[in-house]
């Protein structure tokens, strides 16, 4: 056997011992996972959770899903719950989950897509329920839950009407103290990992609280988390509660800080970004505390964060929704120390952690960027009016490609128009006017996107298509102004798509700029890469092939070698086709700023090159002694393509 092989089977033998003196005789957690079989009325989620070890019951019937048994350390829930409100439809089936992790005296319930918490993470107790134990099965029945499983463990087939399991007490504390006082087998096994060029992580498994008396003398007091990785030399966390506190809490000097790591719970709240694996809960016990004077700070040490990802404090008050995890910015300011280290200052006592948000990313050059945008966008307006009134005038020419021109030209001046009161909008409107602005903004866009897909349809026909009459005017305006309103309808039914934006400067995240328009939630982000991104990409693709057939075509004529119109047609081809749009491609990386500057100066300023373009062509088919908007004949179209129809 080779001397390597030998190794690392020396390796493994001596992980498999280690690993298994550092683990709990206990089967701690559970996991049961089963099929509920009900009728398709209204169904209906009940409980009634309370302190001790006798056990728990999970039983269905035709309506109702319920919970009931003794196995907490503190958390008391009981309650029946409609799920009708949750959006579930009406199948004769609903595959579920229940898991309970008796270190965190922690339940949760898993129902289709949806995760329930009915009682949340708490602190370390003295005693836990744990070492679940299966026990009688009930009888069958029609509706209740079939294939029931323990962990990966099949119970049985068959529909039963519930499922019951006998707990033991454990003393959890030390179980706990063993995983931290163990650090000597961890190091161990990092440095047989070592050796064997293997990394390993070894995490603390459980929450720990501290308690700090607030006496008459309190001047403030500074506290560090006991919970770090054992591997790394990772800073803790540092919370400073500030003399605010005692004098807003008025039945109890207590305030007790809980320190959690690596709870995927608390991962469900935000699907744009992610929480770091460090939360803080703060609590004063049978109180809410809220608009302190004077901040708590919380300082976070984590891993390098890069400026392409945002992050925020965030909280969540389990008073506004108790059953989900919603993390908002409410109540709290962040502070960046470096790459590593966030400072929150929060107002209120609940959970809290850093959000590090993968999308939106933070604009750099906002201010310079919104000036930019506000110009572009004040200049286009003007002159996509003076455009539509040139155009106007032409239409007794009865040229087949002004009605697009115009099509295009009106959407461009309301996306223009809206786009530069967002700003003033959202701050003065709020969330209420925004919901209207923002579809209305995204009504445009994707109509402006439309019509400049028309005038690549247009130019296509009238170069390839030689016997066949171009469509009515009155078709293109139905695909122009009408079909972009069906996704806008959808969402807007859908809801929470369109509201106030955020965006965020690189140098200061706690000061957003507000707009309207499509929101940074997940179905907004997710509508905006199916509607925006999807028709972009298919508008400038076909943009660049049909510049591409176009020089193909006119390459070769006598007009073209004067470099003064070869340069007009293609600029005036590429503000037509919308083929600039795909700068938005080409954001990312080293160039991400530049890229930002030529985005906004494109295509703010487009309806200006676009009106620059006709007034051009019209002044040199004049000075020239041509006519001002070619011939109305079909063949004349195609021979003056270059000037005038694409």
């Amino acid at each position: 056997m080779e001397p390597r092989l030998t190794d690392n089977l020396k390796v493994a033998v001596i992980l498999i011992v280690l690993l298994s003196t550092c683990s709990s005789e206990n089967d701690l957690d559970m996991k049961f996972c089963g099929t509920w079989r009900h009728g398709k009325g209204n169904l209906n989620l009940s409980g009634n959770v309370s302190p001790g070890c006798d056990g728990i019951s999970i039983s269905a019937n035709k309506t109702t899903l319920s919970i009931n048994g003794k196995i907490t350390a503190q958390c008391k829930w009981s309650d029946v719950i409609s799920l009708k409100k949750f959006g579930f439809d009406s199948a004769e089936e609903s595959f579920f989950c229940l898991y309970w992790e008796p270190l965190l005296d922690q339940l949760r319930l898993q129902f289709r897509e949806k995760h329930f918490t009915l009682c949340w993470p708490a602190s370390l107790q003295g005693r836990c329920c744990t070492d679940l134990s299966h026990g009688a099965n009930t009888a069958e029945a029609r509706y209740g839950i079939i294939n029931g499983t323990v962990k990966t463990d099949q119970v049985t087939s068959k529909t039963l009407m519930a499922y019951t399991f006998n707990g033991t007490y454990i003393n959890c504390s030390e179980l706990c103290d063993q995983a931290s006082q163990g650090s000597s087998h961890v190091k161990m096994i990092k440095d047989v990992m070592e050796r064997s060029l293997v990394e390993a992580i070894v995490e603390h498994p459980c929450a720990r609280s501290s308690e700090v008396e607030m006496k008459k003398d309190f001047r403030g007091y500074n506290l560090t988390s006991p919970i770090t990785k054992v591997v790394s030399a990772e800073s803790p966390i540092t919370v400073q509660i500030p003399v605010a506190l005692k004098q807003a809490a008025k039945h109890t000097n207590k305030v007790v800080c809980t320190f959690f790591k690596n709870n995927s719970l608390f991962q469900e709240g935000d699907k744009v970004g992610r929480i770091l694996d460090d939360v803080v809960g703060i609590t004063v016990e049978n109180e809410v505390i809220t608009n302190l004077p004077e901040p708590i700070r919380i300082g976070f040490h984590h891993d390098v964060i890069p400026k392409t990802h945002s992050r925020k404090c965030v909280s969540w008050d389990t008073r506004t929704d108790p059953m989900q995890v919603k993390w908002l910015v409410n109540g709290c300011e962040t502070r960046q120390r470096g790459a590593n280290h966030t400072e929150c200052l929060c107002n209120h006592l609940t959970y809290f952690s850093v959000l590090v948000q993968l999308e939106p990313r933070p604009v750099c050059h906002l201010l310079a960027l919104t000036t930019i945008t506000s110009l572009g966008c004040a200049v286009s307006v003007i002159s996509c009016v003076a455009l539509i009134v040139f155009l106007c005038r032409k239409r007794r020419s009865k040229e087949q490609s002004i009605p697009i021109h115009l099509g295009l030209t009106v959407s461009l001046a309301f996306l223009n128009l809206l786009f530069f009161f967002t700003g003033v909008l959202a701050n003065v409107g709020g969330e209420r006017v925004c919901a209207w602005v923002g579809a209305g903004l995204h009504y445009t866009l994707l109509s402006s996107f439309t019509w400049m897909g028309i005038e690549i349809f247009h130019t296509f026909w009238l170069v390839y298509v030689v016997f066949n009459p171009s469509p009515k005017p009155y078709v293109w305006n139905l695909v122009g102004f009408a079909l972009p309103a069906v996704p806008i309808v959808i969402l807007a039914a859908v809801g929470d798509i369109y509201g106030v934006r955020e965006v965020l400067p690189c140098d200061d995240l706690s000061s957003p700029y507000l707009m309207c328009g499509m929101k940074g939630n997940y179905s907004a982000l997710l509508a905006h890469y199916f509607t925006n991104i999807t028709m972009l990409a298919i508008l400038v693709s076909s943009g660049f092939v049909m510049l591409f057939l176009v020089y193909r075509e006119i390459r070769n004529r006598e007009e073209w070698r004067q470099n003064q119109v070869a340069f007009l047609s293609i600029w005036g081809l590429s503000c037509l086709f919308g083929t600039t749009w795909g700068l938005t491609f080409l954001n990312f990386g080293p160039l991400s700023d530049l890229v930002n500057f030529l985005s906004c100066i494109l295509n703010s300023f487009q309806g200006f090159f676009l009106m620059l373009r006709f007034y051009m062509l019209d002044w040199m088919r004049k000075k020239a002694g041509g006519s001002a908007l070619g011939s109305t004949s079909t063949g004349s179209t195609r021979q003056h393509m270059l000037q005038d129809k694409s």
